[in-house]
């Protein structure tokens, strides 16, 4: 006795139904809550640690990923991906990242930044040294600014008393 029917050869008017496989459709979301259609962010920019606006920290950040300030940041930030001070954030403390993205506002020294740029609502109080700058018009600063200029280190041969002769 077998578990499954055969087909019988007798039958050849009966209409074959196949199974329908369920139509995956996009989530319905009210406009209120709708996708964003802003850029999908790079491989890069997924490990992004977000600080809340409602929330104010006190410590230390250091890392290799990414932060996106919205709140109050007390204490130095030393990390290897890029920082974003959005607007109405404030961070109070020394920052070095890869890029640095000021809308907010940083009382504090950006030291070795590849790239900062400062948006329209951005304020540094603080001196900058960093390969490019960016600043929008409205933005304020107060402070020293050293951009697009090499490691002095790295740029100059070393020359040393016993390297030199007199004549």
């Amino acid at each position: 006795m077998a578990i499954w029917k055969e087909p019988s050869s007798s039958n050849k008017d009966a209409t074959t139904v196949t199974p329908e496989l369920p139509v995956k459709r996009d989530a319905e979301y009210p406009a209120d809550v709708a996708p964003s259609t802003a850029r999908r962010p790079a491989a890069r920019e997924a490990r992004e640690s977000v600080i809340s606006g409602e929330i104010t920290i006190t410590g230390k950040i250091d890392g290799a990923g990414s932060v996106r300030l919205l709140g109050r940041f007390e204490g130095d930030v030393h990390i290897q991906g890029d920082l974003t001070v959005e607007a109405g954030a404030k961070l109070n403390g020394s920052v070095r990242a890869k890029s640095v993205t000021i809308g907010g506002e940083i009382e504090g020294n950006i030291e070795g930044a590849e790239s900062v740029e400062i948006l329209s609502t951005g304020i540094l109080n603080g001196d900058l040294t960093a390969g490019t700058l960016t600043v929008a018009s409205g933005s304020r600063m107060r402070g020293r600014v050293q951009f697009g200029w090499e490691d002095e280190g790295s740029s100059k041969s070393p020359l040393t008393l016993a390297a030199r002769h007199a004549s």
